[in-house]
């Protein structure tokens, strides 16, 4: 790891957290009106267009909003665990990104040799900040949201850990600078049914659509934060797309070669190389929020257990018979890997149904 600068390491800490944090707040603004332009695009209208050009300040103006409004706190609700929640969840966000590498050995840690355990760790430290939530608003409404958001996180955070742990077997590595030094071949084309299997199960750890049922307004009435306001619930808003980067930094990181890139010899282009795979991974995820229906409670976790959780482990075992079998990834293990996805995928699809469009309940 190279100590930057002066070789100091207070110094280097410092730098590191400071552009972190404002690398996380910048990016997030960026993301929400990214999201909102393309949301625009999608739907055949303009989208934010007043504040600044093409509507670039709106995330700005929108801050200012949510900032000024009352902070509102129910009388019966649990005043510190009230106040704690939103901090808990929007911390890990900052935390992840101490590991993820921005170019050849630059980072706070990049070369930590268990960098991708830590970041599984830390990742699912939100979900007690969202349990929390639910449970310190006093709101049968709010503790459904938590208690959904804890089965849905538990049930997807399965299949994505299996998805990286193929990972971890063609790199041989934990540490995401090792991880990223050894995609001569990026990941995406190696296994791409583990690039899909971790992209939709990071979706529904975030709770982006169509696995966002947990604070929908069609659902329990906004969930976890329906009792947050103000600067609270602002920073429930800037946890939701800080993660949303967070996972588009950890894929870009794992799948397409992190920094990798032509020109990449060059500190500058290599980091514009890592922000054009974030951006990339982001549109990819507002892709499929535009395109399709959010699903039931029911269809989700069946959609988790019943789907990615065994094409994940046949995927698993797929990667570790070639890494045994062939040693270096080659070709050949490409054109499998492209074949025996579209093979599982298709006949999964054939055994795997989610339901009718149609549910009854007995009274």
């Amino acid at each position: 790891m190279t100590l930057w600068p002066a070789g100091n390491y207070w110094a280097h800490f410092g730098v590191f957290a400071a552009i972190i944090i404002a690398f996380v707040l910048l990016t997030v603004m960026a993301f929400i009106w990214f999201e909102r332009r393309a949301f625009g695009t999608f739907q055949l209208r303009w989208g934010p267009n007043r504040a600044g050009p093409f509507g670039f300040f709106q995330p700005v103006a929108d801050a200012i909003k949510v900032l000024l409004k009352e902070d509102i706190v129910p009388a019966a609700a649990d005043k510190l665990i009230h106040w704690l929640a939103p901090v808990i969840v929007f911390l890990p966000v900052l935390l992840i990104f101490a590991v993820i590498p921005l170019y050849k050995g630059h980072g706070l840690v990049p070369d930590l040799n268990t960098g991708i355990l830590y970041v599984v760790a830390i990742s699912t430290m939100s979900v007690v900040g969202v349990f929390m939530a639910g449970w310190a608003s006093n709101n049968k409404y709010s503790l459904l949201g938590g208690m959904r958001a804890i089965a849905q996180m538990v049930s997807y955070e399965i299949p994505l850990v299996i998805s990286i742990i193929s990972i971890v077997l063609l790199s041989g590595s934990l540490s995401m600078y090792a991880i990223v030094g050894s995609q001569d071949i990026p990941f995406f084309l190696v296994t791409p049914l583990g690039f899909l299997i971790f992209l939709l199960s990071a979706m529904a750890e975030i709770n982006r659509g169509p696995f966002d049922l947990l604070e929908a307004d069609s659902e329990i009435v906004a969930g976890f934060h329906t009792e947050y306001s103000g600067m609270k619930f602002a920073m429930f808003y800037l946890a939701e797309y800080g993660h949303a980067l967070a996972m588009s930094a950890i894929a870009a990181t794992l799948f397409l070669g992190g920094w990798r890139g032509p020109g990449d010899g060059y500190a500058a282009i290599g980091v514009m190389w890592l922000l054009a795979k974030v951006f990339f991974i982001f549109f990819l995820l507002i892709w499929m929020r535009v395109t399709f229906p959010r699903l039931r409670v029911d269809q989700l976790m069946g959609f988790g257990w019943k789907f990615l959780f065994p094409l994940a482990l046949i995927n698993l075992f797929i990667v570790a018979a070639e890494v045994v079998y062939w040693g270096d990834i080659t070709w050949w293990m490409i054109l499998v890997n492209f074949g025996a996805a579209g093979v599982l995928i298709l006949v999964w699809s054939r055994l795997f149904k989610l339901g009718g469009g149609r549910v009854e309940i007995e009274a």
